[in-house]
């Protein structure tokens, strides 16, 4: 319960990541619209029904993977677009960031990391 402030962020950043082309500037980049939208929805849809109805599967770990998804996709699918470049890797550093503050207050996987380090 303590973390869903960081699910309606990456909520908040999933809709602006689907509506980013048209409000930045780079919906004739079919690449970067493409993956702005698709991402953005799933994100979205993803941590709003994290936030409402189901919070025993933790969609951090998807959430963490879209984030490092979206940093290294303007790489990966050549974006041509600055603006669409920076707005992907600045919604990808702070999802992460987001997934990984979560992560860090799931009890369970503390109780792994304990475990874990002390079988060392």
């Amino acid at each position: 319960m303590a973390n869903k402030w960081q699910d309606w962020a990456s909520f908040a950043l999933g809709l602006w990541l689907a509506v980013s082309p048209w409000a930045a500037g780079y919906a004739e980049h079919e690449a970067a619209t493409a993956n702005a939208i698709v991402v953005g929805l799933a994100l979205a849809l993803g941590s709003h029904f994290e936030c409402v109805a189901c919070d025993d599967l933790p969609a951090e770990w998807l959430n963490l993977a879209a984030g490092v998804w979206l940093v290294s996709a303007p790489f990966v699918l050549e974006f041509a677009s600055r603006v669409a470049t920076a707005n992907c890797i600045t919604v990808g550093a702070f999802v992460a960031a987001l997934a990984a503050s979560a992560l860090s207050l799931d009890k369970q996987i503390g109780k792994l990391w304990h475990r874990a380090g002390s079988s060392r």
